[in-house]
């Protein structure tokens, strides 16, 4: 009896955990479009309740100058919402779009605008809000938002 607890404990073990397994395993998955159907996410720059996303091909680079010299370098990804349809109307017009984001980038850089906090809620308002109107000075109102999709600062 000594030797054959330790065999025992293994096998109430194994049943337990493959009792659980069939208890807390999710079923079949719902066939598509049923109304147990978990929604989908749209694919990117795909239309998601009457808006594109428009993520631009290439990151930005922006100097940050302190006393005329490059003290930290920031790097953007930016994408662009629009209104459903209007993805084509991004990528014709995305030299454009690119020479007047790096205007504002390096506007706001030369203001103190990636200094100090700049992550800060203000500071982050300000360059989307200026993003957004150089955006809708390109695109006109097919243009809705500018999103900031990633942003880092690479201090010297």
């Amino acid at each position: 009896m000594h030797r054959m607890l330790p065999i025992l404990l293994a096998l109430l073990g194994l049943a337990g955990g493959i009792g659980a397994g069939l208890v807390l395993s999710p079923g079949p998955a719902p066939a598509p479009g049923t109304a147990d159907a978990p929604p989908t996410a749209p694919a990117p720059g795909t239309a998601a309740e009457g808006r594109d996303y428009v993520r631009l091909n290439n990151q930005f680079i922006v100097p940050v100058l302190t006393d005329g010299k490059i003290s930290a370098m920031v790097i953007l990804a930016v994408g662009i919402e629009t209104a459903a349809g209007e993805t084509a109307l991004v990528r014709n017009h995305e030299p454009r779009l690119r020479d007047i984001f790096l205007q504002t980038l390096f506007e706001h850089s030369n203001a103190g605008g990636f200094s100090g906090h700049f992550t800060a809620s203000a500071p982050m308002h300000r360059l989307r809000s200026a993003l957004r109107e150089a955006a809708q000075s390109v695109l006109g109102p097919a243009a809705t938002d500018v999103l900031i999709i990633d942003l880092m600062r690479q201090d010297n």
